[in-house]
Parts: C-alpha cells; sequence; structure tokens
C-alpha cells in the first residue's frame, strides 16, 4: 500500500488530486470543531455514551461532531440515506429502474434526483436531532428562532458536505461520500486510546484486559480484512463468434461476489430498527410499554441482553440477505449472461441459471450475515463481560475503515496502471 502511495506521488495528475483531496479533508474537518449555538453538548455525551445507541454510530461516522453538536453533526448521513432510498426505489419503480439502465447518462440523472432528495431529508433528519436534544434536556433555549437556527444550520452544512463529496470524486481520489466517513472513524481512533488510557491510569481496568481487547481489535481487523477480499467466483463460459470469416475461440470469465458487500448496510439498518422502538418510547417515559422496553430483562430491546443480541443477530441476517438480493439481482445477471452468449458451465440458460446465482447468492448473504453479526456482538460481549466502555463501534467501523481504504487502493493502482507503472505495483 506505501509503495502504491509512493508511486502514485511521483505522477503529477495524481499528486494533484492527492493535494486536493487533503485540502477538502482539512476543510470538513475543522468544521466539526464550529459548534451551533443554543445547545449544551454535556447532555448529549450521555446520549453517545449509550451501549449499541443509534446516536453513538452518528457520533462515530460524524468524527465526533454529534456529541460535539457542531454544524457537521449530521455528516452525510441524509446523502447516504438518500442513496439506500434511491437504490430501492430503482427496483420498486420501473421507470427509475429503466433509469438505471441507460449508461452513464442515467447514472448521472439518478445522481441528480439523489441530491435533490437528500435535501428534504437533511431537513428531516435536523427536526429529528432537535427532538433528541430537547428532549434530552440539552437545548439552552426553546424559542422558535433557535429552532430555526438549528434546523437551517444542520440542514446547509450537510448539503454542503454532499456538494464537498461530490468536488472531492471528481478531482480527488476516490468516492468522496465513503471518504469523509473514513476519515471521520479514523479520527476517533486517538481519543479511543486516550480514553482507554485514563481507564487504565484509574485502575478501572488493568494490563490484562486492554492486552486481551487489543488482541481481540486484532482478530476483528484480520477477519475484516479477509471477508473483504474474499469473493464467490461464479464462473461464465463464452460462445466463440465469427469475426472476419474467422471463429474466435471461446473465452472465459467470471462473475465476482464479495461476501462483505452488503455488512455496512446491514448493520445500519439492524441497528435503525432495534433503536427506533426506544427511541420513540422516550418522548412517552411513564407508559407501561416504555417501561417493558427498556426495563424487563425479556424485552428484545433492551441493549446487551440475551434476547437483544439474538434479535439483532437475526435483523443483520435478514437485511444482508435482502440487500445482496436486491444488489445483485439474478433475474438481470441470468438474462445480460444469455445476452452474451455466455453460459454458466453445467447449468443450462433461462430460469435455471437464474435459480442457481439466486442460491449461490443466499448462501454468501448467509455468510456474510453471520460474519457481521459476529463483527457486531463481539464488542457488545466484551463490554458486557469487562470495564470497558463506548467501544461497541468499533467493529462496524473497522468494516467502514478496511471497505473504503481497499477501494481507494484499486482506485490508485488503476490509475497507475493506465499511466504503464504496472512495473511499480509488483514490487
Amino acid at each position: 500500500m506505501l509503495s502504491t502511495l509512493r508511486n502514485a506521488w511521483k505522477v503529477p495528475e495524481l499528486r494533484k488530486r492527492m493535494l486536493f483531496t487533503i485540502a477538502m479533508v482539512l476543510i470538513f474537518r475543522m468544521g466539526n470543531y464550529i459548534p451551533v449555538s443554543g445547545v449544551d453538548t454535556s447532555k448529549i455525551l450521555n446520549l453517545t455514551n449509550q451501549s449499541g445507541s443509534l446516536f453513538g454510530l452518528y457520533n462515530m461516522m460524524t468524527g465526533g461532531a454529534f456529541s460535539q453538536f457542531s454544524i457537521f453533526a449530521m455528516g452525510v448521513i441524509p446523502y447516504i440515506n438518500a442513496s439506500i432510498i434511491m437504490q430501492l426505489l430503482t427496483v420498486a419503480i420501473p421507470s427509475l429502474e429503466q433509469l438505471s439502465k441507460e449508461g452513464e447518462e442515467g447514472r448521472k440523472k439518478i445522481q441528480k434526483i439523489t441530491r435533490y432528495i437528500s435535501v428534504p431529508l437533511a431537513a428531516l433528519q435536523s427536526l429529528t436531532f432537535y427532538a433528541v436534544i430537547r428532549s434530552a434536556g440539552a437545548m439552552q433555549t426553546n424559542s422558535k428562532l433557535s429552532v430555526f437556527l438549528i434546523i437551517l444550520t444542520l440542514t446547509a452544512a450537510s448539503t454542503f458536505l454532499m456538494w464537498l463529496g461530490d468536488q472531492i470524486t471528481d478531482k480527488g481520489i476516490g468516492n468522496g461520500a465513503s471518504l469523509i466517513i473514513f476519515v471521520n472513524i479514523i479520527s476517533r481512533f486517538p481519543s479511543t486510546i486516550y480514553n482507554i488510557v485514563k481507564l487504565q491510569s484509574a485502575d478501572t481496568v488493568n494490563i490484562v484486559e486492554i492486552v486481551v481487547v487489543a488482541v481481540i481489535a486484532c482478530v476483528l481487523f484480520v477477519g475484516v480484512v479477509i471477508a473483504s477480499l474474499a469473493e464467490r467466483r461464479i464462473p461464465v463460459q463464452y460462445a466463440g463468434k465469427a469475426v472476419g470469416g474467422k471463429v474466435a475461440r471461446k473465452q472465459s470469465s467470471h462473475i465476482p461476489i464479495n461476501m462483505n458487500a452488503s455488512c455496512i448496510i446491514a448493520i445500519i439498518f439492524a441497528i435503525s430498527v432495534m433503536m427506533f422502538p426506544t427511541t420513540i418510547s422516550q418522548f412517552w417515559p411513564t407508559a407501561k410499554i416504555t417501561k417493558f422496553l427498556t426495563g424487563s430483562e425479556y424485552s428484545p430491546f433492551k441493549q446487551n441482553t440475551i434476547p437483544y443480541m439474538l434479535l439483532y443477530l437475526v435483523l443483520i441476517l435478514f437485511f444482508t440477505w435482502f440487500y445482496t438480493q436486491i444488489t445483485f439481482k439474478p433475474e438481470e445477471m441470468s438474462e445480460n449472461i444469455h445476452k452474451s452468449s455466455g453460459f454458466i458451465p453445467g447449468i443450462r440458460p433461462g430460469e435455471p441459471t437464474t435459480r442457481f446465482i439466486e442460491r449461490v447468492l443466499d448462501k454468501v448473504s448467509i455468510l456474510g450475515g453471520l460474519f457481521a453479526s459476529v463483527i457486531a456482538i463481539a464488542p457488545m460481549i466484551v463490554e458486557a463481560n469487562g470495564s470497558f466502555q463506548g467501544i461497541h463501534f468499533a467493529s462496524t467501523g473497522l468494516l467502514i475503515v478496511v471497505g473504503v481504504a481497499l477501494e481507494n487502493l484499486r482506485i490508485m493502482q488503476s490509475q497507475l496502471t493506465m499511466r504503464h507503472y504496472h512495473g511499480f505495483l509488483n514490487e
């Protein structure tokens, strides 16, 4: 990886893109420290420090901006949500599905619609954030002007980040939105290490516990890297074609299906579903259903309990399978193989090919879902049986960090290959 970065720096165009990316990163990182006025951030820390909290996930993905309630407290999450919604709508609405098949022009139109959708989503999410911090007693004043300024500031800042991400995508390295989340997660590592050192200094944890957690973190990291690189390849054989009176020989290829492709989205969906009942119940703290959801040991929504972990595992498995089916579309894959005069060895074209691809996707999604469940639940088990607090999203962050890092590495390697630097890549 370091050799790839060094070789990329030698190419003037890539060096210019890297410098532009660094400049954009510095801009949005500075924005993380510009606070929104009228908010008591000490009350918000209690929300982000709760084990299994959805707001803890937001805080991780925004690089601590939510706990400080800075102008970038929402980050690019509204844009990510809009992208997921558009991907689901593309499957449900025929006109959008047809648009997605129109190549680059269709992709640009869908991207434009996604940007438009992200703005009202940002306004709605900023209103939700206001309701949450008000219920937590973090508002210093509840005047209509303060509410309006908070919603306007958060919405405008999130829209600016969306634009900044597009600039990184066009003029920098990699996907801008993913890179923003990547940098935000990386920025939390020093503070996590500092908190562990403070716990050890206060004799809250001992050196043995720290070593055990470090070993578990290393094992999870290695597992995430292996899963991110692992793929199930479906072999495809293409028939020979007559070209200029000559028959071209048959060609072999494969369709790669990554085991880790849907894990991040599945975990985010599962966390959202798990936290939705308890988040809504905060508005009616004295209701009987609230006492059951938050206090009963049999409630599947009480954090760090066995029913909670089991339901969490089931949801991750379901969302991994569901998102994998939507992303890969077995019928469309089978049709494209047939149109290209290809076939899967040993499988008849048409419906048998579709069923075969569905079976492969089911197996891959189950393996990916089980892996994502281990990644998501392991830190909860460590936290429930130790003295560490606030590490419950570290493994989810690893999935994002490793995925984005590998993707950016592939992009730079492809750029170097295009510029005849292939020899350096093999060193």
